[in-house]
């Protein structure tokens, strides 16, 4: 995992973070403007709104698109990935944020992150691409750790497994000269960009060992499924 995003941060960070750029010359001022976009939709989705006093972790930051938000919204963020070339782009782009905490992530866990201590997780376009979905179903019971009594965990998960297959080698052979050349990106017939589904019973059962329960879903059984989870108090 680490080794492939940092590959993707060298050839083109900012495609990999939002791909509906144009690779290889991506227009930055929409980049940005998308992410505030993208956390509105969320937030409107999900009926969730951010206070200025609340500490957030956030789970794949990637170069800090969504972290800029974010830390306009809350307190302090904890923005955490698991590649550290990203993590070089997002202090490189977001120097002027004083309340990041940009951190180095295991691609598993939260462990960097103390029992209790922040008031609500968030994580967009990030479990989609991981290979394994117990991975994921594993961060959801570190999020019951890290939250508060109270706390919210408000995430994206794709329920699409037909999304997650290995592309044909006809389909594949015919991109090669492209991604040879430079024309078209690399890296998305592996498994770090192919990633996984995962299933909504199994999620509502980790969270709910996990002492979370499940407020809202949107978009169950697509790419984009949004989850709102809430600590019991």
């Amino acid at each position: 995992m680490r080794g492939f995003w940092d590959r993707r941060a060298e050839e083109d960070p900012f495609y990999f973070v939002d791909n509906r750029l144009q690779y290889g010359a991506p227009d930055m001022e929409r980049f940005w403007a998308g992410g505030q976009e993208d956390l509105d939709q969320i937030m409107s989705r999900l009926g969730l709104r951010l206070s200025p006093q609340e500490r957030v972790v956030e789970i794949g930051c990637g170069v800090g698109r969504i972290t800029r938000a974010l830390a306009s919204r809350v307190s302090d963020v904890r923005a955490l990935d698991v590649s550290p070339r990203m993590l070089e782009h997002a202090r490189e782009h977001n120097h002027e944020l004083n309340n990041v905490e940009w951190l180095l992530g295991d691609g598993s866990t939260l462990t960097c992150i103390a029992d209790a201590s922040a008031d609500g997780c968030f994580s967009h376009v990030v479990f989609q691409h991981i290979p394994d979905p117990q991975i994921t179903l594993r961060y959801v019971r570190e999020m019951g750790r890290v939250l508060k009594a109270g706390g919210w965990s408000a995430f994206q998960v794709s329920n699409q497994p037909a999304l997650h297959r290995r592309r044909s080698l006809l389909t594949r052979l015919r991109s090669l000269p492209g991604r040879l050349s430079g024309r078209r990106p690399r890296g998305q017939a592996h498994a770090a960009w192919l990633g996984s589904a995962v299933r909504l019973d199994e999620l509502r059962s980790v969270a709910d060992e996990a002492g979370l329960d499940v407020e809202r879903v949107s978009g169950e059984g697509t790419q984009w499924c949004l989850v709102l989870l809430r600590k019991r108090t």
